[in-house]
């Protein structure tokens, strides 16, 4: 999801890919559902993006907590961000 998100930034990023997605001609409130079944709904715009992952990766960089981006919800961005960060410290701690 791209729509909207620019305030949300915590850093300079490459934000051509916004361009890109097939989010520029929704309503911004699609990627944000109040319910499961509007995020499904988004979810399901989102996964023919051909932008899917560096959203993705813009909402985790820059820890957006609301809304779908890249076609993940919320508490699928805090899955991944604490799997990521689960394994940074497993490989510091293996060294």
């Amino acid at each position: 999801m791209a729509i909207g998100g620019r305030s949300h930034m915590r850093h300079e990023t490459d934000e051509n890919w916004m361009a890109r997605g097939r989010c520029n001609d929704q309503p911004p409130s699609l990627f944000f559902p109040s319910d499961g079944v509007g995020v499904e709904i988004a979810k399901r715009i989102c996964a023919e993006c051909p932008v899917k992952e560096p959203c993705r990766e813009y909402a985790l960089a820059n820890r957006i907590d609301h809304g779908v981006w890249g076609g993940t919800s919320e508490r699928e961005r805090r899955r991944i961000l604490r799997s990521r960060r689960l394994a940074a410290e497993a490989a510091t701690s293996a060294r």
